[in-house]
Protein backbone atom coordinates (compact mmCIF):
# COMPACT_ATOMS: atom_id res chain seq x y z
CA UNK A 1 0.00 0.00 0.00
CA UNK A 2 1.35 3.99 -0.82
CA UNK A 3 2.50 5.29 2.05
CA UNK A 4 0.99 8.85 0.93
CA UNK A 5 -0.78 10.81 3.61
CA UNK A 6 -3.58 12.82 3.73
CA UNK A 7 -4.85 15.67 6.00
CA UNK A 8 -8.56 15.69 7.57
CA UNK A 9 -10.83 18.13 7.76
CA UNK A 10 -11.68 16.79 11.38
CA UNK A 11 -9.57 17.50 14.20
CA UNK A 12 -6.35 15.85 15.21
CA UNK A 13 -3.34 15.91 17.42
CA UNK A 14 -0.58 17.95 16.35
CA UNK A 15 1.74 16.42 13.86
CA UNK A 16 -0.42 13.31 13.26
CA UNK A 17 -2.17 12.68 9.82
CA UNK A 18 -3.82 9.72 8.65
CA UNK A 19 -2.52 7.04 5.69
CA UNK A 20 -4.66 7.66 2.34
CA UNK A 21 -6.95 4.90 0.81
CA UNK A 22 -7.51 3.40 4.36
CA UNK A 23 -11.05 3.09 6.00
CA UNK A 24 -10.09 6.09 8.46
CA UNK A 25 -9.41 8.49 5.51
CA UNK A 26 -13.09 7.48 3.60
CA UNK A 27 -14.74 7.67 6.99
CA UNK A 28 -13.43 11.37 8.09
CA UNK A 29 -14.16 12.64 4.31
CA UNK A 30 -17.99 11.36 4.85
CA UNK A 31 -17.91 13.05 8.30
CA UNK A 32 -16.45 16.64 7.35
CA UNK A 33 -19.34 16.82 4.73
CA UNK A 34 -22.29 15.64 7.40
CA UNK A 35 -23.02 11.73 5.72
CA UNK A 36 -22.30 8.73 7.00
CA UNK A 37 -22.55 5.06 5.67
CA UNK A 38 -25.54 2.78 5.70
CA UNK A 39 -27.05 -0.07 7.17
CA UNK A 40 -26.66 -1.87 3.97
CA UNK A 41 -23.38 -0.40 2.99
CA UNK A 42 -22.10 -0.69 6.68
CA UNK A 43 -22.60 -4.59 6.67
CA UNK A 44 -21.50 -5.18 3.53
CA UNK A 45 -18.00 -4.40 4.67
CA UNK A 46 -17.49 -5.68 7.53
CA UNK A 47 -19.58 -9.40 7.16
CA UNK A 48 -16.14 -10.09 4.83
CA UNK A 49 -13.80 -8.29 7.59
CA UNK A 50 -15.07 -10.93 10.17
CA UNK A 51 -14.50 -13.69 7.52
CA UNK A 52 -10.80 -12.38 6.86
CA UNK A 53 -9.94 -12.03 10.56
CA UNK A 54 -11.42 -15.19 11.63
CA UNK A 55 -8.73 -16.99 9.00
CA UNK A 56 -6.05 -14.62 10.27
CA UNK A 57 -6.81 -15.65 14.14
CA UNK A 58 -7.06 -19.08 13.11
CA UNK A 59 -3.35 -19.24 11.90
CA UNK A 60 -2.30 -17.27 15.73
CA UNK A 61 -1.69 -14.11 14.47
CA UNK A 62 -2.81 -11.25 16.25
CA UNK A 63 -3.04 -7.67 15.15
CA UNK A 64 -4.60 -4.05 15.80
CA UNK A 65 -7.44 -3.83 13.97
CA UNK A 66 -8.69 -0.49 12.99
CA UNK A 67 -10.05 2.21 10.76
CA UNK A 68 -6.40 3.15 10.17
CA UNK A 69 -5.29 -0.44 9.12
CA UNK A 70 -7.69 -1.25 6.71
CA UNK A 71 -7.19 -0.63 2.92
CA UNK A 72 -9.49 -0.97 0.05
CA UNK A 73 -8.39 -4.18 -2.40
CA UNK A 74 -9.27 -3.93 -6.17
CA UNK A 75 -13.18 -4.86 -5.51
CA UNK A 76 -14.11 -2.39 -2.74
CA UNK A 77 -13.57 -5.14 0.04
CA UNK A 78 -11.46 -4.37 3.26
CA UNK A 79 -8.28 -5.86 3.97
CA UNK A 80 -5.89 -5.62 6.28
CA UNK A 81 -2.58 -3.94 5.64
CA UNK A 82 -0.10 -5.59 7.51
CA UNK A 83 2.68 -2.54 8.18
CA UNK A 84 -0.20 -0.57 9.51
CA UNK A 85 -2.36 -3.80 11.84
CA UNK A 86 0.89 -3.94 14.04
CA UNK A 87 1.68 -0.66 15.28
CA UNK A 88 -0.38 0.68 18.03
CA UNK A 89 -2.90 3.83 16.79
CA UNK A 90 -2.48 6.78 17.89
CA UNK A 91 -5.32 8.38 16.67
CA UNK A 92 -8.11 9.02 19.27
CA UNK A 93 -10.52 7.45 16.81
CA UNK A 94 -8.53 4.50 16.42
CA UNK A 95 -7.76 3.79 19.77
CA UNK A 96 -11.31 4.11 20.75
CA UNK A 97 -11.81 0.99 18.22
CA UNK A 98 -9.34 -1.30 20.04
CA UNK A 99 -10.24 -3.98 22.80
CA UNK A 100 -9.78 -2.15 26.31
CA UNK A 101 -7.07 -5.24 26.90
CA UNK A 102 -5.44 -3.73 23.68
CA UNK A 103 -4.83 -0.14 24.79
CA UNK A 104 -2.02 -0.87 26.65
CA UNK A 105 0.15 -2.10 23.72
CA UNK A 106 -0.59 -5.66 22.96
CA UNK A 107 -1.58 -6.81 20.15
CA UNK A 108 -5.09 -8.03 19.91
CA UNK A 109 -6.57 -11.50 19.31
CA UNK A 110 -9.86 -13.16 18.23
CA UNK A 111 -12.05 -11.67 21.16
CA UNK A 112 -10.20 -8.36 20.33
CA UNK A 113 -11.51 -8.19 17.03
CA UNK A 114 -15.01 -8.72 18.02
CA UNK A 115 -14.88 -5.68 20.09
CA UNK A 116 -13.12 -3.87 16.98
CA UNK A 117 -15.24 -5.05 14.68
CA UNK A 118 -18.19 -3.29 16.68
CA UNK A 119 -16.91 -0.49 17.28
CA UNK A 120 -15.78 0.15 13.63
CA UNK A 121 -19.76 -0.88 12.46
CA UNK A 122 -21.16 1.37 15.21
CA UNK A 123 -18.88 4.60 14.17
CA UNK A 124 -19.77 3.81 10.45
CA UNK A 125 -23.70 4.60 11.32
CA UNK A 126 -23.42 7.00 13.49
CA UNK A 127 -20.45 8.65 13.18
CA UNK A 128 -19.10 8.73 16.63
CA UNK A 129 -16.67 7.04 18.51
CA UNK A 130 -17.31 4.42 20.90
CA UNK A 131 -16.69 5.39 24.32
CA UNK A 132 -18.06 7.99 26.93
CA UNK A 133 -21.80 9.76 25.88
CA UNK A 134 -22.26 7.15 22.89
CA UNK A 135 -25.55 6.95 22.83
CA UNK A 136 -27.98 4.03 21.58
CA UNK A 137 -27.50 3.10 17.64
CA UNK A 138 -31.51 3.17 17.24
CA UNK A 139 -31.15 7.00 18.82
CA UNK A 140 -29.63 8.08 15.88
CA UNK A 141 -30.15 5.94 12.85
CA UNK A 142 -34.41 5.13 13.01
CA UNK A 143 -34.41 2.45 10.88
CA UNK A 144 -32.40 0.22 13.13
CA UNK A 145 -33.48 -3.40 13.14
CA UNK A 146 -33.55 -4.53 16.50
CA UNK A 147 -30.96 -7.38 15.78
CA UNK A 148 -28.25 -5.29 14.66
CA UNK A 149 -28.63 -3.34 18.22
CA UNK A 150 -28.25 -6.51 19.92
CA UNK A 151 -25.42 -7.62 18.10
CA UNK A 152 -23.34 -4.81 18.41
CA UNK A 153 -24.31 -4.59 22.15
CA UNK A 154 -22.77 -8.36 22.82
CA UNK A 155 -19.61 -7.30 20.33
CA UNK A 156 -18.71 -4.24 22.52
CA UNK A 157 -18.56 -5.63 25.69
CA UNK A 158 -15.62 -4.19 28.16
CA UNK A 159 -14.56 -7.39 29.76
CA UNK A 160 -12.71 -9.78 27.56
CA UNK A 161 -14.31 -12.60 29.97
CA UNK A 162 -17.51 -12.00 29.13
CA UNK A 163 -16.65 -10.98 25.14
CA UNK A 164 -17.44 -13.81 22.39
CA UNK A 165 -14.61 -14.37 20.78
CA UNK A 166 -16.17 -16.21 17.40
CA UNK A 167 -15.76 -14.29 14.35
CA UNK A 168 -17.42 -16.57 12.33
CA UNK A 169 -20.47 -16.26 14.17
CA UNK A 170 -20.47 -12.51 14.51
CA UNK A 171 -20.40 -12.87 10.28
CA UNK A 172 -23.48 -15.20 9.99
CA UNK A 173 -25.40 -12.92 13.00
CA UNK A 174 -24.73 -9.81 10.66
CA UNK A 175 -25.42 -11.61 7.14
CA UNK A 176 -28.67 -12.66 8.30
CA UNK A 177 -30.24 -8.96 9.49
CA UNK A 178 -29.79 -7.62 5.76
CA UNK A 179 -28.82 -11.14 3.70
CA UNK A 180 -28.34 -9.45 0.22
CA UNK A 181 -25.66 -6.58 1.52
CA UNK A 182 -22.84 -9.28 1.02
CA UNK A 183 -21.70 -12.72 -0.01
CA UNK A 184 -22.76 -15.31 2.56
CA UNK A 185 -19.95 -16.22 5.22
CA UNK A 186 -19.01 -20.13 5.87
CA UNK A 187 -22.40 -21.60 8.19
CA UNK A 188 -21.86 -20.51 11.91
CA UNK A 189 -23.29 -21.12 14.96
CA UNK A 190 -24.81 -17.27 16.41
CA UNK A 191 -25.43 -18.84 19.67
CA UNK A 192 -21.85 -18.35 20.31
CA UNK A 193 -22.49 -14.93 20.49
CA UNK A 194 -24.48 -15.87 23.83
CA UNK A 195 -21.51 -17.61 25.29
CA UNK A 196 -20.21 -21.50 25.15
CA UNK A 197 -19.28 -23.57 28.61
CA UNK A 198 -16.16 -20.96 29.15
CA UNK A 199 -18.22 -17.82 29.28
CA UNK A 200 -21.56 -16.17 29.02
CA UNK A 201 -21.84 -12.95 27.36
CA UNK A 202 -23.29 -10.15 30.10
CA UNK A 203 -24.52 -7.45 28.11
CA UNK A 204 -24.89 -5.22 31.33
CA UNK A 205 -20.85 -5.08 30.83
CA UNK A 206 -21.34 -3.52 27.31
CA UNK A 207 -19.69 -0.20 26.63
CA UNK A 208 -23.02 0.76 24.85
CA UNK A 209 -25.50 2.68 27.00
CA UNK A 210 -28.41 0.73 28.54
CA UNK A 211 -32.22 0.95 27.44
CA UNK A 212 -34.03 3.41 28.66
CA UNK A 213 -37.18 3.36 30.12
CA UNK A 214 -39.72 3.14 26.79
CA UNK A 215 -41.96 6.15 27.31
CA UNK A 216 -45.82 6.10 28.20
CA UNK A 217 -48.04 5.63 25.40
CA UNK A 218 -49.84 9.28 25.24
CA UNK A 219 -52.98 10.79 23.46
CA UNK A 220 -52.27 13.22 21.02
CA UNK A 221 -53.46 16.83 21.83
CA UNK A 222 -54.87 19.63 19.40
CA UNK A 223 -52.39 21.86 18.23
CA UNK A 224 -51.86 24.49 20.88
CA UNK A 225 -53.01 28.08 19.87
CA UNK A 226 -50.43 31.03 19.97
CA UNK A 227 -50.06 32.71 23.34
CA UNK A 228 -51.93 36.92 23.71
CA UNK A 229 -49.24 39.16 24.83
CA UNK A 230 -51.76 42.11 23.90
CA UNK A 231 -54.71 43.55 22.14
CA UNK A 232 -54.58 47.00 20.19
CA UNK A 233 -57.34 48.93 19.31
CA UNK A 234 -61.04 48.56 19.96
CA UNK A 235 -64.15 46.89 18.60
CA UNK A 236 -63.49 45.08 15.24
CA UNK A 237 -60.40 46.46 14.50
CA UNK A 238 -58.77 44.87 17.61
CA UNK A 239 -55.31 43.60 17.06
CA UNK A 240 -54.15 40.44 18.67
CA UNK A 241 -50.23 40.34 19.33
CA UNK A 242 -48.68 36.89 19.93
CA UNK A 243 -45.98 36.31 22.09
CA UNK A 244 -42.24 35.96 20.73
CA UNK A 245 -41.30 32.54 20.63
CA UNK A 246 -37.19 32.16 22.02
CA UNK A 247 -35.30 31.71 19.14
CA UNK A 248 -34.21 28.34 18.79
CA UNK A 249 -30.14 27.15 18.98
CA UNK A 250 -28.50 26.20 15.47
CA UNK A 251 -26.91 22.77 15.60
CA UNK A 252 -23.57 24.37 15.35
CA UNK A 253 -24.04 26.40 17.68
CA UNK A 254 -21.60 26.00 20.53
CA UNK A 255 -24.31 25.91 23.95
CA UNK A 256 -26.34 23.56 22.04
CA UNK A 257 -23.47 21.33 21.43
CA UNK A 258 -22.44 21.14 24.66
CA UNK A 259 -26.09 20.54 26.10
CA UNK A 260 -26.38 17.49 23.58
CA UNK A 261 -23.10 15.71 25.00
CA UNK A 262 -23.97 16.36 28.52
CA UNK A 263 -27.23 14.65 27.53
CA UNK A 264 -25.47 12.04 25.57
CA UNK A 265 -23.79 11.68 28.77
CA UNK A 266 -26.30 11.54 30.80
CA UNK A 267 -28.10 9.22 29.37
CA UNK A 268 -25.44 5.96 30.78
CA UNK A 269 -26.20 6.31 34.46
CA UNK A 270 -23.78 3.13 35.39
CA UNK A 271 -21.00 4.19 37.93
CA UNK A 272 -17.97 3.62 35.71
CA UNK A 273 -15.39 6.56 36.15
CA UNK A 274 -12.81 7.15 38.59
CA UNK A 275 -10.75 9.65 39.45
CA UNK A 276 -7.33 9.46 40.65
CA UNK A 277 -7.03 12.70 42.98
CA UNK A 278 -3.91 13.03 45.41
CA UNK A 279 -2.95 9.56 44.88
CA UNK A 280 -6.31 7.95 45.83
CA UNK A 281 -9.12 6.62 43.88
CA UNK A 282 -12.60 8.45 43.80
CA UNK A 283 -15.42 7.06 43.03
CA UNK A 284 -16.84 4.75 40.81
CA UNK A 285 -19.34 7.81 39.47
CA UNK A 286 -22.31 7.78 36.96
CA UNK A 287 -21.86 10.76 34.19
CA UNK A 288 -24.42 12.84 36.30
CA UNK A 289 -21.82 12.95 39.56
CA UNK A 290 -18.86 12.98 37.42
CA UNK A 291 -19.98 16.25 35.82
CA UNK A 292 -21.28 17.53 39.17
CA UNK A 293 -18.34 17.32 40.83
CA UNK A 294 -16.46 19.31 38.05
CA UNK A 295 -18.33 21.82 37.83
CA UNK A 296 -18.57 22.36 41.96
CA UNK A 297 -14.81 22.41 41.71
CA UNK A 298 -14.23 19.34 43.31
CA UNK A 299 -11.95 17.90 39.89
CA UNK A 300 -10.22 19.86 37.80
CA UNK A 301 -8.81 19.19 34.57
CA UNK A 302 -5.58 18.15 35.84
CA UNK A 303 -6.94 14.96 37.61
CA UNK A 304 -6.45 11.59 35.84
CA UNK A 305 -10.14 9.77 35.08
CA UNK A 306 -10.11 6.29 34.22
CA UNK A 307 -13.17 4.58 32.81
CA UNK A 308 -13.43 1.08 34.33
CA UNK A 309 -14.98 -0.46 31.11
CA UNK A 310 -12.46 0.83 28.83
CA UNK A 311 -9.26 0.86 31.38
CA UNK A 312 -8.62 4.04 29.82
CA UNK A 313 -7.16 6.52 31.92
CA UNK A 314 -5.72 9.76 31.17
CA UNK A 315 -6.48 13.65 32.68
CA UNK A 316 -9.76 14.85 32.50
CA UNK A 317 -8.78 17.72 30.33
CA UNK A 318 -7.24 15.32 27.58
CA UNK A 319 -10.94 13.62 27.69
CA UNK A 320 -12.78 14.44 24.74
CA UNK A 321 -16.09 14.25 25.91
CA UNK A 322 -15.39 15.94 29.67
CA UNK A 323 -12.44 18.52 28.66
CA UNK A 324 -15.49 20.54 27.37
CA UNK A 325 -16.98 20.73 30.85
CA UNK A 326 -13.73 21.22 32.88
CA UNK A 327 -13.00 24.24 30.85
CA UNK A 328 -16.84 25.62 31.77
CA UNK A 329 -15.73 24.89 35.15
CA UNK A 330 -12.16 26.56 35.05
CA UNK A 331 -13.98 29.84 33.67
CA UNK A 332 -16.41 30.26 36.03
CA UNK A 333 -13.50 29.95 38.82
CA UNK A 334 -11.77 32.07 36.99
CA UNK A 335 -14.93 34.99 36.55
CA UNK A 336 -15.63 34.14 40.55
CA UNK A 337 -11.74 35.37 41.45
CA UNK A 338 -11.50 37.86 39.49
CA UNK A 339 -15.13 39.07 40.69
CA UNK A 340 -13.59 38.84 44.42
CA UNK A 341 -10.43 40.50 43.40
CA UNK A 342 -12.62 43.46 41.91
CA UNK A 343 -14.51 43.49 45.18
CA UNK A 344 -11.10 43.64 47.34
CA UNK A 345 -9.92 46.40 44.92
CA UNK A 346 -13.17 48.16 45.40
CA UNK A 347 -13.55 47.78 49.37
CA UNK A 348 -9.65 49.17 49.70
CA UNK A 349 -10.48 52.04 47.41
CA UNK A 350 -13.91 53.03 49.61
CA UNK A 351 -11.96 52.34 52.78
CA UNK A 352 -8.94 54.29 51.23
CA UNK A 353 -11.70 56.93 50.12
CA UNK A 354 -13.00 56.95 53.55
CA UNK A 355 -10.47 57.17 55.26
CA UNK A 356 -8.80 60.43 53.40
CA UNK A 357 -12.11 61.84 54.40
CA UNK A 358 -11.64 60.86 57.86
CA UNK A 359 -8.16 62.37 57.41
CA UNK A 360 -9.41 65.59 56.00
CA UNK A 361 -12.25 66.13 58.35
CA UNK A 362 -9.33 65.73 61.45
CA UNK A 363 -7.35 68.22 59.54
CA UNK A 364 -10.56 70.49 59.24
CA UNK A 365 -10.92 69.88 62.97
CA UNK A 366 -7.52 70.77 63.67
CA UNK A 367 -7.66 73.63 61.53
CA UNK A 368 -10.98 74.96 63.43
CA UNK A 369 -9.45 74.36 66.69
CA UNK A 370 -6.35 76.01 66.40
CA UNK A 371 -8.62 79.13 65.40
CA UNK A 372 -11.09 78.52 68.08
CA UNK A 373 -7.68 78.71 70.27
CA UNK A 374 -6.53 81.72 68.80
CA UNK A 375 -9.75 83.36 69.06
CA UNK A 376 -9.77 82.34 72.64
CA UNK A 377 -6.07 83.45 73.50
CA UNK A 378 -6.61 86.58 71.62
CA UNK A 379 -10.02 87.12 73.37
CA UNK A 380 -8.27 86.20 76.62
CA UNK A 381 -5.52 88.71 76.01
CA UNK A 382 -8.33 91.59 75.34
CA UNK A 383 -9.79 91.03 78.37
CA UNK A 384 -6.42 90.73 80.57
CA UNK A 385 -5.51 94.29 79.13
CA UNK A 386 -8.82 95.59 79.38
CA UNK A 387 -8.79 94.59 83.24
CA UNK A 388 -5.30 95.72 83.52
CA UNK A 389 -6.29 99.24 82.29
CA UNK A 390 -9.32 99.12 84.39
CA UNK A 391 -7.02 98.23 87.21
CA UNK A 392 -4.44 101.13 86.50
CA UNK A 393 -7.65 103.48 86.79
CA UNK A 394 -7.89 102.72 89.94
CA UNK A 395 -4.19 103.87 90.65
CA UNK A 396 -4.12 106.63 87.99
CA UNK A 397 -2.91 109.95 89.71
CA UNK A 398 -4.73 112.64 88.05
CA UNK A 399 -2.68 116.58 88.02
CA UNK A 400 -4.64 119.06 87.31
CA UNK A 401 -3.63 122.48 86.70
CA UNK A 402 -7.28 123.83 87.01
CA UNK A 403 -7.79 127.18 86.27
CA UNK A 404 -4.47 128.42 84.97
CA UNK A 405 -4.04 132.75 85.79
CA UNK A 406 -2.25 135.04 87.00
CA UNK A 407 -0.67 134.41 90.44
CA UNK A 408 1.18 131.92 92.13
CA UNK A 409 -2.03 131.47 94.81
CA UNK A 410 -4.15 129.45 92.75
CA UNK A 411 -1.47 127.31 92.05
CA UNK A 412 -0.92 126.89 95.11
CA UNK A 413 -4.76 126.46 96.15
CA UNK A 414 -3.98 122.91 95.33
CA UNK A 415 -6.71 122.58 92.57
CA UNK A 416 -8.96 124.98 94.25
CA UNK A 417 -10.60 127.46 91.51
CA UNK A 418 -10.67 131.65 91.76
CA UNK A 419 -14.37 132.75 91.85
CA UNK A 420 -15.13 135.81 90.07
CA UNK A 421 -15.98 136.52 86.59
CA UNK A 422 -13.63 137.81 83.34
CA UNK A 423 -13.05 136.85 79.89
CA UNK A 424 -10.12 134.13 79.14
CA UNK A 425 -8.25 133.76 75.50
CA UNK A 426 -9.98 131.22 73.70
CA UNK A 427 -7.65 128.32 71.76
CA UNK A 428 -7.48 126.28 68.85
CA UNK A 429 -6.78 122.90 69.13
CA UNK A 430 -3.85 120.89 67.48
CA UNK A 431 -1.40 122.21 69.99
CA UNK A 432 0.14 119.94 72.26
CA UNK A 433 -0.34 120.15 75.86
CA UNK A 434 2.85 122.16 77.11
CA UNK A 435 2.18 124.56 73.96
CA UNK A 436 -1.43 124.76 74.73
CA UNK A 437 -0.69 126.00 78.14
CA UNK A 438 1.90 128.31 77.30
CA UNK A 439 0.02 130.30 74.83
CA UNK A 440 -3.11 130.36 77.35
CA UNK A 441 -1.04 131.84 80.07
CA UNK A 442 0.30 134.25 77.93
CA UNK A 443 -2.72 135.23 76.65
CA UNK A 444 -4.85 135.24 79.81
CA UNK A 445 -2.30 137.90 81.27
CA UNK A 446 -3.77 140.29 79.37
CA UNK A 447 -7.85 139.55 80.11
CA UNK A 448 -9.86 139.25 83.73
CA UNK A 449 -11.53 136.98 85.59
CA UNK A 450 -14.57 134.80 85.13
CA UNK A 451 -16.99 132.27 86.34
CA UNK A 452 -16.02 129.45 88.66
CA UNK A 453 -13.40 126.88 87.27
CA UNK A 454 -14.31 123.30 87.37
CA UNK A 455 -13.04 120.89 89.74
CA UNK A 456 -10.24 118.11 89.46
CA UNK A 457 -12.66 115.23 89.89
CA UNK A 458 -14.62 116.56 86.60
CA UNK A 459 -11.96 115.84 84.35
CA UNK A 460 -10.23 112.46 86.18
CA UNK A 461 -13.71 111.35 85.18
CA UNK A 462 -13.12 111.50 81.33
CA UNK A 463 -9.15 110.52 81.42
CA UNK A 464 -9.84 107.88 83.92
CA UNK A 465 -12.01 106.11 82.07
CA UNK A 466 -8.99 104.16 79.94
CA UNK A 467 -11.43 102.92 76.97
CA UNK A 468 -9.71 104.65 74.68
CA UNK A 469 -6.71 103.04 75.30
CA UNK A 470 -8.47 99.02 73.91
CA UNK A 471 -9.34 101.15 70.93
CA UNK A 472 -5.36 101.75 70.67
CA UNK A 473 -4.44 98.18 71.29
CA UNK A 474 -2.39 99.06 74.09
CA UNK A 475 -0.70 95.83 75.61
CA UNK A 476 -1.02 95.07 79.29
CA UNK A 477 2.63 96.17 80.44
CA UNK A 478 2.66 99.33 78.52
CA UNK A 479 2.92 102.42 80.62
CA UNK A 480 1.16 105.44 79.14
CA UNK A 481 1.30 109.01 80.04
CA UNK A 482 -1.65 111.63 79.01
CA UNK A 483 -1.41 115.34 79.36
CA UNK A 484 -4.41 116.99 77.79
CA UNK A 485 -5.24 120.93 78.09
CA UNK A 486 -9.06 121.20 77.99
CA UNK A 487 -11.02 124.39 77.42
CA UNK A 488 -14.62 124.51 76.20
CA UNK A 489 -15.33 120.78 76.88
CA UNK A 490 -12.52 119.61 74.17
CA UNK A 491 -8.97 118.96 74.47
CA UNK A 492 -6.65 121.38 72.59
CA UNK A 493 -3.91 120.15 73.87
CA UNK A 494 -2.75 116.59 73.82
CA UNK A 495 0.64 115.08 74.82
CA UNK A 496 1.14 111.40 75.05
CA UNK A 497 4.12 109.06 75.95
CA UNK A 498 4.46 105.77 76.43
CA UNK A 499 7.13 103.38 78.06
CA UNK A 500 8.54 101.36 75.87
CA UNK A 501 8.25 104.20 73.12
CA UNK A 502 5.58 103.41 70.96
CA UNK A 503 4.82 106.53 68.43
CA UNK A 504 2.20 105.06 66.72
CA UNK A 505 -0.05 103.63 70.00
CA UNK A 506 0.89 107.23 71.29
CA UNK A 507 -0.66 109.32 67.76
CA UNK A 508 -3.60 106.62 68.30
CA UNK A 509 -4.26 107.41 71.94
CA UNK A 510 -3.85 111.53 71.28
CA UNK A 511 -6.13 111.10 68.43
CA UNK A 512 -9.09 109.41 70.46
CA UNK A 513 -8.27 111.76 73.87
CA UNK A 514 -8.52 114.64 70.75
CA UNK A 515 -12.05 113.14 70.25
CA UNK A 516 -13.27 112.94 73.46
CA UNK A 517 -16.23 115.19 75.22
CA UNK A 518 -15.12 116.65 78.91
CA UNK A 519 -16.58 119.31 80.96
CA UNK A 520 -17.15 122.25 79.08
CA UNK A 521 -15.67 125.78 81.01
CA UNK A 522 -13.92 128.74 78.91
CA UNK A 523 -10.64 128.76 81.37
CA UNK A 524 -8.04 126.13 80.06
CA UNK A 525 -7.74 123.17 82.35
CA UNK A 526 -4.71 120.80 82.41
CA UNK A 527 -5.17 117.13 83.51
CA UNK A 528 -2.17 114.70 83.64
CA UNK A 529 -2.61 110.63 83.80
CA UNK A 530 -0.58 107.90 83.93
CA UNK A 531 -1.87 104.58 83.29
CA UNK A 532 0.76 101.54 84.56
Amino acid sequence: MSSQVQTILTPLPVGMSIPAGTLRAEMDSRRATGRRFDIREAIGLVVPLCTQLHELHAQGRKMFVHPSSLGYSAGGALQIVDELAHAAPLLPRDRACLAPEERKGSEGDARGSVFAIGAILYELLTNSSVGPGMRRPADVVPDMPPALETVLGKSLVADPKHRPADLAALAQALYQIVPTASEQPPSADTSHLDGDGDFEVDINLSMMPPTGHPEEARVPSAPSLPKIQAVTGDGPFAVAIPVSQPQRLRGDDPTRKLADLKAALESDPRPRYVVIKDGMDHGPFSSVELLQQIASGTFTGVEVLRDTFSGEERAIQDWEEFAPFAEQAKLNRDIVQEKRALDAVVSAEKQGTQYKALLGMALMGVILAAGAGWWYRERSHKKERELAVQGATDRVAIDVDAGLGSGAKAARAGGARPSGGGSYPTLGGGLSCEAAQARYVEEYKLGNNGPADLTAGAYGNVLNRGTYLNACGVPSNMEVNVCAAVQNGRAVGVTVTTSPSNPGIASCISGQIRGMSFPSHPRLDVARTTFK
